[in-house]
């Protein structure tokens, strides 16, 4: 199989799908591996480096698309890729389908097969393509924060842990999650309090036995995410239906009960945001202000510190990757499930059930599992 590695496009994205040693166990497996040049550069990995381990270096993503039988990326097509899509050809990336019905439908009218990170799912029900970015993500979401809450980035000058006789930041998570989960064992290490949120009982009961002492674990309903808006100094949005747009959970209405000055960091914008208010930024432009709240809603978060995200993904999506080369899509879909739940899109129909209820799409549940 010719297995392709595009260079992102995405703003401010410096991942890369594959490591040279990927491109040493796919050649090594019989297959051949095309990387487009400086695909490696935003994470400090030289052409050379794929040279050397037997990657075919090409000048263009075109190239790649045109040649290649399976493209892994980092980040879904965007719009200039969507026209070098082609029918049989698999996509291997995150797509976050059910936060954009416009990429759904270009990718159906491809006839590509979109096979996502982020709903591959293994007998546990874990997600173990999303856990490492989802770990960045909620280590990044509090240093983030602690940042905006500076007085020169239009937050309410608050320092996260606070000094003697001065009370700590009060941070509010909501999910608790791969995400939230990290997010607050970072926050309780600046010695913020904290207050995070999930309704599953059991999760909470376990994040309540392993969490630090200045971490509350509450139930989440609309009444104790009210009480908590209006104490939280920076709220964390971190919660996560796998496949399907995030759950909304604070309306334009309950601004009015944050703080002046107050942050939000928007970790599920990738899925649509938890907030009503709002919409993708990036790294260049990561903030804007509604209702003096400042909104942080950077759609690839990993991508600011891509040389360690990179390897945290490569780690885990290669042995996928490899699989999938070794037996072809429908093989390995027909005796691996986790390959099966990752494919949202194949032959021009909508195979995963939360993408098809997003949009209202037809569904054929050939690989719901």
């Amino acid at each position: 199989m010719i297995v392709g590695v595009t260079k992102e496009i995405k703003r401010d994205e410096y991942r890369v799908a594959m490591l040279p040693v990927g491109v040493e166990e796919l050649v090594c497996a019989g297959h051949q591996v095309l990387i487009e040049a400086g695909a490696g550069l935003g994470s400090g990995l030289p052409d050379a480096a794929y040279a050397a381990n037997g990657a075919e270096l090409v000048e263009s993503a075109a190239e790649v698309f045109s040649r290649a039988d399976l493209v892994v990326k980092v980040k879904e097509p965007l719009a200039v890729e969507w026209p070098l899509l082609r029918p049989g050809q698999v996509v291997f990336t995150y797509f976050h389908f059910a936060a954009d019905r416009a990429l759904t439908e270009a990718v159906l009218q491809s006839g590509c097969t979109a096979v996502a990170y982020e709903t591959l799912r293994d007998e546990a029900g874990r997600l173990p393509l999303l856990m490492p970015m989802s770990e960045v993500a909620g280590r990044m979401s509090i240093q983030e924060g602690a940042k905006y809450l500076e007085r020169p980035q239009m937050g309410r000058g608050i320092l996260l842990g606070g000094v003697p006789g001065v009370a700590p930041a009060h941070i509010t998570i909501l999910g608790g999650g791969i995400v939230g989960a990290n997010a607050a064992k970072v926050a309780a290490g600046f010695g913020a309090d904290i207050c995070l949120l999930d309704i599953n009982m059991d999760r909470l009961r376990y994040l309540d036995d392993v969490m630090p002492a200045n971490v509350d674990c509450l139930f989440s309903d609309r009444h104790t995410v009210r009480e908590q808006l209006q104490r939280a100094d920076l709220v964390i949005g971190a919660v996560l239906i796998p496949g399907a747009k995030a759950p909304r959970l604070i309306e334009r209405d309950d601004l009015k009960l944050m703080k002046p000055g107050s942050v939000v960091i928007d970790v599920a914008i990738d899925q649509g945001g938890c907030l009503a208010t709002s919409r993708p930024t990036t790294h260049s432009e990561p903030t804007y202000i509604v209702d003096d709240v400042v909104h942080y809603c950077v759609t690839n978060m990993p991508g600011a510190v891509g040389r360690t995200s990179t390897y945290a993904l490569c780690n885990v999506t290669l042995p996928w990757a490899l699989l999938i080369a070794n037996r072809g899509i429908e093989r390995a879909a027909a005796e691996f499930k986790p390959v099966a739940r990752s494919i949202n899109i194949m032959s021009q129909e909508v195979t995963c059930a939360a993408v098809a209820r997003s949009f209202g799409m037809p569904y054929n549940p050939r690989f719901e599992v």
